[in-house]
Protein backbone atom coordinates (compact mmCIF):
# COMPACT_ATOMS: atom_id res chain seq x y z
CA UNK A 1 0.00 0.00 0.00
CA UNK A 2 1.44 3.46 -0.65
CA UNK A 3 2.69 5.31 2.26
CA UNK A 4 2.09 9.15 2.28
CA UNK A 5 5.50 10.73 3.73
CA UNK A 6 5.85 14.53 4.67
CA UNK A 7 9.26 16.62 4.68
CA UNK A 8 10.20 18.86 7.69
CA UNK A 9 13.31 21.21 6.62
CA UNK A 10 13.60 21.68 2.50
CA UNK A 11 17.36 22.54 2.76
CA UNK A 12 19.77 20.59 0.48
CA UNK A 13 19.16 16.95 2.14
CA UNK A 14 15.62 17.78 2.59
CA UNK A 15 15.33 19.64 -1.47
CA UNK A 16 17.36 16.41 -2.49
CA UNK A 17 14.17 14.22 -0.40
CA UNK A 18 11.67 15.91 -1.83
CA UNK A 19 12.82 15.88 -5.56
CA UNK A 20 13.72 12.17 -5.03
CA UNK A 21 10.28 11.28 -3.99
CA UNK A 22 8.17 13.78 -5.71
CA UNK A 23 9.45 11.99 -8.61
CA UNK A 24 9.17 8.81 -7.76
CA UNK A 25 12.77 7.60 -9.43
CA UNK A 26 14.39 8.11 -5.60
CA UNK A 27 17.58 10.06 -7.91
CA UNK A 28 18.26 13.25 -6.19
CA UNK A 29 19.84 14.98 -8.85
CA UNK A 30 19.54 19.23 -9.31
CA UNK A 31 20.90 19.59 -12.66
CA UNK A 32 21.40 17.46 -15.34
CA UNK A 33 25.27 17.57 -14.81
CA UNK A 34 25.13 15.93 -11.13
CA UNK A 35 25.51 12.49 -12.75
CA UNK A 36 28.05 13.23 -15.36
CA UNK A 37 30.52 15.17 -13.06
CA UNK A 38 30.45 11.56 -10.59
CA UNK A 39 29.49 9.13 -13.37
CA UNK A 40 28.90 7.04 -10.16
CA UNK A 41 24.82 6.43 -10.21
CA UNK A 42 23.41 4.27 -12.64
CA UNK A 43 20.07 5.94 -13.20
CA UNK A 44 17.18 3.61 -14.45
CA UNK A 45 19.01 0.37 -13.37
CA UNK A 46 16.87 -2.56 -13.73
CA UNK A 47 17.65 -3.11 -10.12
CA UNK A 48 15.92 -0.51 -8.64
CA UNK A 49 12.63 -0.68 -6.63
CA UNK A 50 10.39 2.16 -8.45
CA UNK A 51 9.46 3.76 -5.54
CA UNK A 52 6.53 5.47 -7.24
CA UNK A 53 4.68 2.55 -6.25
CA UNK A 54 5.44 2.72 -2.65
CA UNK A 55 6.07 6.06 -1.46
CA UNK A 56 3.52 9.87 -2.37
CA UNK A 57 5.14 12.65 -1.05
CA UNK A 58 2.83 14.66 0.91
CA UNK A 59 4.09 17.79 1.17
CA UNK A 60 7.27 19.85 2.78
CA UNK A 61 7.77 22.44 5.44
CA UNK A 62 11.12 24.77 6.41
CA UNK A 63 10.88 27.67 8.20
CA UNK A 64 13.03 29.49 5.52
CA UNK A 65 10.60 31.19 3.24
CA UNK A 66 13.21 30.38 0.44
CA UNK A 67 13.23 27.35 0.87
CA UNK A 68 9.09 27.22 0.66
CA UNK A 69 9.31 29.18 -2.66
CA UNK A 70 11.55 26.98 -4.31
CA UNK A 71 9.51 23.88 -2.93
CA UNK A 72 6.56 25.58 -4.62
CA UNK A 73 8.31 26.49 -7.66
CA UNK A 74 8.61 22.81 -8.30
CA UNK A 75 4.88 22.08 -7.57
CA UNK A 76 5.16 19.98 -3.95
CA UNK A 77 2.56 20.96 -2.11
CA UNK A 78 3.72 23.16 1.25
CA UNK A 79 2.44 22.92 4.99
CA UNK A 80 2.69 25.71 7.22
CA UNK A 81 4.31 24.58 9.96
CA UNK A 82 5.36 20.98 11.70
CA UNK A 83 2.70 21.23 14.02
CA UNK A 84 0.29 21.04 10.60
CA UNK A 85 2.31 17.57 9.28
CA UNK A 86 1.45 15.72 12.82
CA UNK A 87 -1.73 16.50 12.84
CA UNK A 88 -2.41 15.14 9.37
CA UNK A 89 -3.94 11.99 9.61
CA UNK A 90 -2.83 11.09 5.56
CA UNK A 91 0.86 11.19 6.72
CA UNK A 92 2.19 7.94 7.43
CA UNK A 93 5.59 8.95 7.45
CA UNK A 94 7.70 12.01 8.30
CA UNK A 95 10.89 12.53 6.90
CA UNK A 96 13.40 14.79 9.47
CA UNK A 97 15.63 16.77 7.29
CA UNK A 98 16.63 19.79 10.00
CA UNK A 99 19.69 20.74 11.54
CA UNK A 100 20.66 17.83 14.22
CA UNK A 101 20.06 19.56 17.74
CA UNK A 102 16.18 19.28 16.51
CA UNK A 103 16.34 15.70 15.58
CA UNK A 104 15.37 14.28 19.00
CA UNK A 105 12.54 16.45 19.70
CA UNK A 106 10.97 16.11 16.18
CA UNK A 107 11.66 12.39 16.11
CA UNK A 108 9.78 11.99 19.84
CA UNK A 109 6.82 14.25 18.72
CA UNK A 110 6.18 12.67 15.87
CA UNK A 111 6.07 8.89 16.61
CA UNK A 112 3.72 10.34 19.51
CA UNK A 113 1.69 11.44 16.96
CA UNK A 114 1.18 8.45 15.46
CA UNK A 115 3.93 8.65 12.63
CA UNK A 116 6.87 6.72 11.70
CA UNK A 117 10.24 8.75 11.26
CA UNK A 118 12.62 8.09 8.42
CA UNK A 119 15.95 10.60 10.19
CA UNK A 120 18.28 12.10 8.67
CA UNK A 121 21.87 11.26 9.77
CA UNK A 122 23.45 11.83 12.42
CA UNK A 123 20.55 10.80 13.80
CA UNK A 124 20.88 12.47 17.46
CA UNK A 125 23.99 14.56 18.94
CA UNK A 126 25.07 12.25 21.22
CA UNK A 127 23.94 8.27 22.26
CA UNK A 128 22.15 9.12 25.29
CA UNK A 129 19.38 11.06 22.53
CA UNK A 130 18.92 8.31 20.72
CA UNK A 131 18.59 5.63 23.55
CA UNK A 132 15.38 8.09 24.26
CA UNK A 133 14.25 8.04 20.98
CA UNK A 134 14.52 4.31 20.52
CA UNK A 135 12.76 3.75 23.72
CA UNK A 136 9.46 6.09 22.45
CA UNK A 137 9.95 4.01 19.46
CA UNK A 138 9.51 0.76 21.22
CA UNK A 139 6.89 2.38 23.79
CA UNK A 140 4.98 3.80 20.88
CA UNK A 141 5.04 1.20 18.18
CA UNK A 142 6.03 3.66 15.11
CA UNK A 143 9.05 2.87 13.35
CA UNK A 144 12.52 5.26 13.82
CA UNK A 145 14.54 4.67 10.87
CA UNK A 146 18.19 6.20 10.85
CA UNK A 147 18.98 7.28 6.93
CA UNK A 148 22.50 6.21 7.28
CA UNK A 149 22.40 5.86 3.69
CA UNK A 150 26.20 5.90 2.22
CA UNK A 151 26.12 1.79 2.10
CA UNK A 152 24.55 2.25 -1.14
CA UNK A 153 27.21 4.31 -2.42
CA UNK A 154 28.93 1.94 -5.03
CA UNK A 155 32.59 2.51 -3.80
CA UNK A 156 31.44 0.68 -0.67
CA UNK A 157 29.54 -1.64 -2.53
CA UNK A 158 32.82 -2.90 -4.74
CA UNK A 159 34.78 -2.87 -1.64
CA UNK A 160 31.92 -5.20 0.42
CA UNK A 161 32.40 -7.28 -2.50
CA UNK A 162 36.04 -7.91 -2.48
CA UNK A 163 36.11 -8.03 1.79
CA UNK A 164 32.77 -10.54 1.43
CA UNK A 165 34.38 -12.82 -1.11
CA UNK A 166 37.50 -12.50 -0.10
CA UNK A 167 38.86 -11.71 -3.87
CA UNK A 168 42.11 -10.61 -2.52
CA UNK A 169 42.61 -12.88 0.44
CA UNK A 170 41.23 -12.67 3.88
CA UNK A 171 41.60 -8.48 4.29
CA UNK A 172 43.84 -7.76 7.63
CA UNK A 173 44.40 -3.78 7.04
CA UNK A 174 41.66 -1.27 5.18
CA UNK A 175 41.59 2.38 4.94
CA UNK A 176 38.47 4.68 4.37
CA UNK A 177 38.38 8.21 3.50
CA UNK A 178 36.95 11.28 1.85
CA UNK A 179 38.98 14.46 1.18
CA UNK A 180 38.00 18.04 0.12
CA UNK A 181 39.43 21.40 -0.41
CA UNK A 182 36.52 23.54 0.42
CA UNK A 183 36.64 23.70 4.33
CA UNK A 184 33.14 23.09 6.12
CA UNK A 185 29.80 24.26 4.77
CA UNK A 186 29.03 28.16 5.77
CA UNK A 187 25.93 27.11 7.61
CA UNK A 188 24.58 25.78 10.80
CA UNK A 189 27.41 23.44 10.46
CA UNK A 190 30.05 25.30 11.51
CA UNK A 191 28.27 25.56 14.83
CA UNK A 192 28.91 22.86 17.89
CA UNK A 193 25.67 24.02 18.88
CA UNK A 194 23.59 22.46 16.22
CA UNK A 195 25.88 19.45 15.94
CA UNK A 196 28.32 20.98 13.10
CA UNK A 197 31.93 19.21 12.94
CA UNK A 198 32.98 16.71 10.16
CA UNK A 199 32.96 13.66 12.67
CA UNK A 200 28.94 14.12 12.78
CA UNK A 201 28.90 15.02 8.94
CA UNK A 202 31.04 12.16 8.08
CA UNK A 203 32.31 10.13 10.10
CA UNK A 204 28.62 8.60 10.98
CA UNK A 205 28.84 7.74 7.48
CA UNK A 206 32.30 5.90 7.34
CA UNK A 207 31.85 4.47 10.63
CA UNK A 208 28.49 3.05 9.99
CA UNK A 209 30.23 1.69 6.14
CA UNK A 210 32.95 0.06 7.87
CA UNK A 211 30.58 -1.88 10.96
CA UNK A 212 28.33 -2.75 8.83
CA UNK A 213 30.86 -4.48 6.38
CA UNK A 214 33.10 -5.79 9.15
CA UNK A 215 31.02 -7.20 12.44
CA UNK A 216 34.12 -8.14 14.66
CA UNK A 217 34.14 -6.77 18.14
CA UNK A 218 36.14 -3.09 18.49
CA UNK A 219 38.81 -3.64 20.71
CA UNK A 220 40.34 0.22 20.77
CA UNK A 221 40.16 3.28 19.19
CA UNK A 222 42.86 5.93 18.59
CA UNK A 223 41.45 9.58 17.02
CA UNK A 224 42.65 12.98 16.67
CA UNK A 225 39.98 15.77 15.55
CA UNK A 226 41.52 18.58 13.11
CA UNK A 227 41.12 21.70 14.16
CA UNK A 228 43.01 23.19 11.19
CA UNK A 229 40.93 25.73 9.99
CA UNK A 230 40.63 26.86 13.34
CA UNK A 231 35.96 26.71 13.56
CA UNK A 232 34.48 25.65 16.75
CA UNK A 233 33.63 22.60 15.37
CA UNK A 234 36.16 19.79 14.05
CA UNK A 235 36.73 20.03 10.16
CA UNK A 236 38.33 16.70 9.98
CA UNK A 237 39.49 13.79 12.05
CA UNK A 238 42.40 10.72 11.63
CA UNK A 239 41.33 7.50 13.31
CA UNK A 240 42.31 4.13 14.05
CA UNK A 241 40.52 1.04 14.74
CA UNK A 242 41.52 -2.41 15.44
CA UNK A 243 38.96 -5.55 15.43
CA UNK A 244 39.25 -8.78 17.44
CA UNK A 245 41.03 -10.97 14.60
CA UNK A 246 44.11 -9.12 13.92
CA UNK A 247 42.07 -6.52 11.65
CA UNK A 248 42.33 -2.61 11.84
CA UNK A 249 41.02 0.18 9.87
CA UNK A 250 42.40 3.38 9.04
CA UNK A 251 39.55 6.43 8.77
CA UNK A 252 39.68 9.94 7.73
CA UNK A 253 38.21 13.27 7.15
CA UNK A 254 39.82 16.08 5.42
CA UNK A 255 38.00 19.53 4.33
CA UNK A 256 41.37 21.44 3.79
CA UNK A 257 43.70 18.87 1.20
CA UNK A 258 43.91 19.80 -2.24
CA UNK A 259 45.59 16.33 -3.69
CA UNK A 260 43.33 13.69 -2.26
CA UNK A 261 43.98 9.96 -1.48
CA UNK A 262 42.15 7.15 -2.88
CA UNK A 263 39.11 6.66 -1.29
CA UNK A 264 39.30 3.36 -0.32
CA UNK A 265 42.73 0.86 0.11
CA UNK A 266 42.76 -2.72 1.13
CA UNK A 267 45.30 -5.08 1.85
CA UNK A 268 44.75 -8.62 1.86
CA UNK A 269 46.65 -11.93 2.69
CA UNK A 270 46.54 -12.62 -1.14
CA UNK A 271 46.57 -8.92 -3.08
CA UNK A 272 45.55 -5.60 -2.32
CA UNK A 273 42.77 -3.45 -3.76
CA UNK A 274 42.38 0.62 -4.20
CA UNK A 275 39.13 2.79 -4.95
CA UNK A 276 40.43 6.11 -6.22
CA UNK A 277 37.58 8.19 -6.17
CA UNK A 278 33.72 8.08 -7.01
CA UNK A 279 34.05 7.32 -10.05
CA UNK A 280 35.46 3.95 -9.40
CA UNK A 281 38.26 4.17 -11.31
CA UNK A 282 41.16 1.76 -9.52
CA UNK A 283 42.21 -2.18 -9.48
CA UNK A 284 42.70 -5.39 -7.95
CA UNK A 285 46.58 -6.66 -7.75
CA UNK A 286 46.64 -10.30 -6.09
CA UNK A 287 49.42 -12.04 -5.95
CA UNK A 288 50.35 -15.43 -8.29
CA UNK A 289 52.87 -16.97 -6.01
CA UNK A 290 54.15 -16.95 -3.13
CA UNK A 291 56.94 -19.09 -4.17
CA UNK A 292 58.56 -16.19 -6.01
CA UNK A 293 60.61 -14.81 -2.94
CA UNK A 294 63.96 -14.63 -4.06
CA UNK A 295 65.40 -11.19 -5.51
CA UNK A 296 68.26 -9.08 -4.81
CA UNK A 297 68.53 -6.11 -2.86
CA UNK A 298 68.10 -2.84 -4.89
CA UNK A 299 68.90 1.15 -3.86
CA UNK A 300 66.17 2.44 -1.93
CA UNK A 301 66.85 6.20 -1.88
CA UNK A 302 70.05 6.49 -0.08
CA UNK A 303 70.22 2.26 1.19
CA UNK A 304 69.81 -0.86 -0.05
CA UNK A 305 66.62 -2.48 0.23
CA UNK A 306 65.44 -6.88 -0.06
CA UNK A 307 62.21 -7.03 1.92
CA UNK A 308 60.63 -3.41 0.43
CA UNK A 309 61.92 -4.44 -3.42
CA UNK A 310 58.81 -4.12 -5.79
CA UNK A 311 57.58 -7.66 -7.25
CA UNK A 312 58.14 -8.06 -11.26
CA UNK A 313 55.00 -8.69 -13.27
CA UNK A 314 55.48 -12.57 -13.05
CA UNK A 315 54.31 -12.76 -9.67
CA UNK A 316 51.81 -10.41 -9.82
CA UNK A 317 47.90 -10.08 -11.70
CA UNK A 318 46.46 -6.64 -11.94
CA UNK A 319 42.21 -6.90 -12.28
CA UNK A 320 40.03 -4.32 -12.83
CA UNK A 321 37.47 -3.80 -10.00
CA UNK A 322 34.44 -6.53 -9.87
CA UNK A 323 30.91 -5.05 -11.20
CA UNK A 324 28.29 -4.70 -8.43
CA UNK A 325 24.34 -4.95 -9.38
CA UNK A 326 22.51 -3.25 -5.94
CA UNK A 327 18.89 -1.14 -5.76
CA UNK A 328 19.93 2.29 -5.38
CA UNK A 329 15.92 2.81 -3.51
CA UNK A 330 16.35 0.10 -1.57
CA UNK A 331 16.59 2.57 2.02
CA UNK A 332 13.24 4.24 0.83
CA UNK A 333 11.78 0.91 -0.32
CA UNK A 334 12.88 -1.20 2.91
CA UNK A 335 11.29 1.70 5.20
CA UNK A 336 7.70 1.58 3.21
CA UNK A 337 8.58 -2.22 3.63
CA UNK A 338 9.21 -2.51 7.37
CA UNK A 339 6.04 -0.58 8.14
CA UNK A 340 3.96 -3.19 6.35
CA UNK A 341 5.53 -5.95 8.06
CA UNK A 342 7.22 -7.70 4.88
CA UNK A 343 10.74 -7.43 5.44
CA UNK A 344 13.47 -6.33 8.58
CA UNK A 345 14.75 -2.93 8.78
CA UNK A 346 18.22 -2.73 7.34
CA UNK A 347 19.82 0.48 8.98
CA UNK A 348 18.48 -0.59 12.09
CA UNK A 349 18.64 2.27 15.51
CA UNK A 350 20.88 -0.33 17.47
CA UNK A 351 23.44 -0.18 14.42
CA UNK A 352 23.28 3.46 14.58
CA UNK A 353 23.96 3.76 18.37
CA UNK A 354 26.90 1.28 18.05
CA UNK A 355 27.92 4.10 15.35
CA UNK A 356 27.45 7.09 17.99
CA UNK A 357 28.56 5.38 20.61
CA UNK A 358 31.99 4.78 18.38
CA UNK A 359 31.77 8.47 17.54
CA UNK A 360 31.78 9.35 20.96
CA UNK A 361 34.86 6.74 22.23
CA UNK A 362 36.38 8.79 19.34
CA UNK A 363 35.92 12.08 20.48
CA UNK A 364 37.14 10.77 24.19
CA UNK A 365 40.25 9.88 22.41
CA UNK A 366 41.15 13.03 20.47
CA UNK A 367 40.31 15.35 23.90
CA UNK A 368 42.61 13.08 26.23
CA UNK A 369 45.21 12.10 23.90
CA UNK A 370 45.15 8.21 24.58
CA UNK A 371 43.84 5.36 23.00
CA UNK A 372 40.33 3.87 24.14
CA UNK A 373 38.98 0.43 24.75
CA UNK A 374 35.57 -0.29 23.02
CA UNK A 375 33.41 -3.30 23.78
CA UNK A 376 36.19 -5.30 25.66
Amino acid sequence: MMKRIAIIGCGGMGGGHAIAIGSGTGNAVYNADSSKELGTKIFGSAANTDISTKLELAGVYDINPDRMRWASDRGFALYDSYDAILKDTSVDIVLIATPNHLHKDMSIAAMRAGKHVLCEKPVMMNSRELEEVLAVSKETGFLFYPRQNRRWDRDFRIIKKIYDEKLIGSIFRIESRVQGSRGIPGDWRKEKEYGGGMMLDWGVHLLDRLLFMIPDQIQTVNCRLSYVLEEEVDDGFTMLITFAGNKSALVEVGTCNFVSLPLWYAAGTQGSAVIDNWRCEGKMVQLASWEDKDTVPIMAGAGLTKTMAPRDEKSLITHPLPDVVYDDNELYSNVVDVIEGKAEQIVTGEHALRVMRLMEAAIRSSETGETVRFEQ
